[in-house]
């Protein structure tokens, strides 16, 4: 019987073990496990919400409670599946309560989302709520006022 060959990890792979240990913010405390991303990490187009949420910190995965339903949906709506994207947040642990993430916490935690996007290099983010429209155009401006306006802005 042959030996299993062992795959060598991507970089991704090797950043998202790195990752699973962080201890960076106090929601480390906090959480059941880091939710890092998941879907193609060769992927053209990435989404980032917020924060995880409760179904995300005991799953492991972005967008699998209602909003997941939601963004899958969509995704059909244009020919695509999740395993067609790239999927993460900016913060990778649950804030307690699911409160809006506190600035220490961005801070802490963006390092993280920006080597996953020079990893991934996709070709279009989509921004999934405010604190993810304000982190990566660098501007103060949220989603409402950006819905639907194409912002051009060099990541990585």
């Amino acid at each position: 019987m042959a030996a299993a060959i062992e795959h060598p990890l991507t970089e991704l792979e090797a950043f998202e073990r790195q990752v699973a240990g962080c201890t960076k913010c106090r929601l480390a405390q906090g959480r059941t496990q880091v939710v890092f991303g998941i879907g193609d990490p060769a992927a053209d187009l990435m989404f980032v919400g917020e924060a995880p949420g409760f179904h995300e910190d005991k799953q492991g995965y972005p967008f699998v409670g209602q909003a997941g339903k939601l963004l899958e949906k969509l995704l059909a709506g244009i020919g695509l599946e999740r395993s067609n994207v790239y999927i993460a947040n900016v913060l990778k642990c649950r804030p307690p309560g699911n409160r809006d993430p506190a600035p220490d916490e961005i801070q802490a935690c963006e390092g993280h989302l920006f080597r996953q996007i020079e990893l991934i290099r996709p070709r279009v983010v989509a921004t999934l709520g405010n604190f993810a429209t304000k982190l990566l155009s660098g501007k103060p401006t949220g989603i409402t006022r950006v819905h639907g306006v194409e912002q051009e802005v060099t990541l990585g």
